[in-house]
């Protein structure tokens, strides 16, 4: 019999909102001929929103997330993923 515990962890909603939207904001700077990280990193940084396009709504969309959630979840992926 094994006694390990294994930990199920469901995805909540809003972790796969905060990836959708990434992953939109990311393709819409790409697509403007924009490198994607810098610029968001930027905006993560500063908090400046002018550093996302306005193209494909971009913009408003990261202002959508609250920076501080992000953040958090961005670090606890890059450590535990």
């Amino acid at each position: 019999m094994d006694d390990n515990t294994i930990k199920f962890v469901v995805p909540d909603e809003s972790t796969a909102e905060m990836k959708q939207i990434l992953t939109s904001v990311y393709r819409s700077l790409s697509e403007k001929g924009y490198n994607p990280i810098n610029q968001i990193v930027g905006y993560l940084l500063s908090e400046d929103p002018t550093y996302i396009t306005n193209f494909n709504n971009a913009r408003s969309l990261i202002c959508k997330l609250d920076r501080d959630d992000l953040l958090q979840e961005l670090v606890r992926h890059y450590l535990f993923d």
